[in-house]
């Protein structure tokens, strides 16, 4: 009976959803023939399409009514996701959708359905936290990989002749991403009128370099006092290259106790989660015991005080 209530209440939110799709969000139709409508030579758009773009822009709204965007735009421009809050927000909530059903399939015929639906779904916001989060810091230590080589061809353009922006300009051709992507993004905020001291110190904080800073302070010393810029940057390139060989060594040794540390992590979560949909009557008497669920409970605890302690013993900070 339980189970019957249950497909019948995801049959009854599945409709719904499907009202708020065809008669909310979908546009109403049209009063006016298609045929007269288009121009000459417009693009035809699928029904899907329209229905997407529709369903972004009440997206959009409802994150402008509420203020604060649940990812923003400028952690979606540092993880390199070049996408709008809101069509961002729109993946997010197809997968929580998706995920949810798969936990309702894997739950079927237990008690376990409705926290499984729960617990899937919420892997969707939560994944995409940590997607952003690694793609952002990943770009930002690619950015910093670069830095070297970036100085150079920067100090070959200034003794070409170039001004400081033109070479600037011509670095950002010749890099890699996301390197050539900050360059270009620099030589743009100072063709509409922003300091050149000013868009290199915003790129600094927004990858969090401190070499970069250097650089900018470097420039910025530069334009104040005059001298050898070029000779300069070749001096920071040089300091920069050796921080990365120093950098890539500490790296390597600390490989090792990382590894360690992400089996010893993940290893109980993962054998107590293929337990729990093997065979939920493993763990009934810990879930029919006050004294089993004090157990868990102390063990949850442990296990986040004992992460938290590997996750801080191998992280080097240099």
């Amino acid at each position: 009976m339980n189970e019957v209530i249950l497909y019948v209440g995801v049959g009854a939110g599945l409709i719904a959803l499907l009202v708020l799709v065809f008669l909310v969000i979908a546009p109403s139709a049209p009063r006016v023939p298609l045929e007269r409508r288009r121009a000459p030579g417009a693009i035809e758009t699928s029904t899907l399409t329209k229905m997407t773009d529709r369903t972004v822009e009440v997206i959009d709204g409802a994150l402008r009514r509420g203020g604060r965007a649940p990812f923003s735009e400028a952690e979606l421009e540092q993880a390199g996701i070049r996408m709008q809050p809101s069509g961002f927000v729109l993946m997010v909530i197809s997968a929580a959708i998706v995920l949810s059903l798969l936990g309702l399939i894997l739950g079927t015929g237990s008690s376990w359905v409705v926290p499984l639906m729960v617990t899937f779904a919420a892997l969707a916001p939560i994944g995409a936290k940590v997607l952003i989060s690694l793609r952002a810091g990943r770009r930002r230590a690619k950015f910093a990989e670069q830095l070297d080589e970036s100085l150079t061809l920067l100090a070959g353009s200034l003794r070409a002749g170039h001004s400081l922006l033109r070479a600037v300009d011509a670095s950002s051709h010749e890099t890699e991403s996301p390197t050539s992507d900050e360059l270009a993004r620099v030589v743009n905020e100072t063709r509409i009128g922003r300091d050149l001291g000013d868009a290199l110190d915003n790129t600094a904080m927004r990858m969090r370099s401190d070499d970069f800073q250097w650089v900018a302070q470097a420039i910025a010393i530069n334009r104040e006092v005059g001298g050898n810029l070029s000779q300069v940057l070749d001096q920071v390139s040089h300091t920069i290259r050796e921080r990365n060989e120093i950098r890539r060594q500490v790296k390597a040794l600390a490989a090792e106790g990382k590894m360690s540390a992400w089996v010893l992590i993940l290893l109980p979560i993962g054998v107590f989660t293929f337990l729990l949909l093997t065979q939920p009557s493993y763990f009934g008497g810990f879930f029919s015991s006050i004294w089993g669920i004090a157990a868990l409970v102390v063990a949850a605890i442990l296990l986040g005080i004992g992460s938290l302690w590997m996750m801080v013993v191998v992280k080097v900070k240099f």
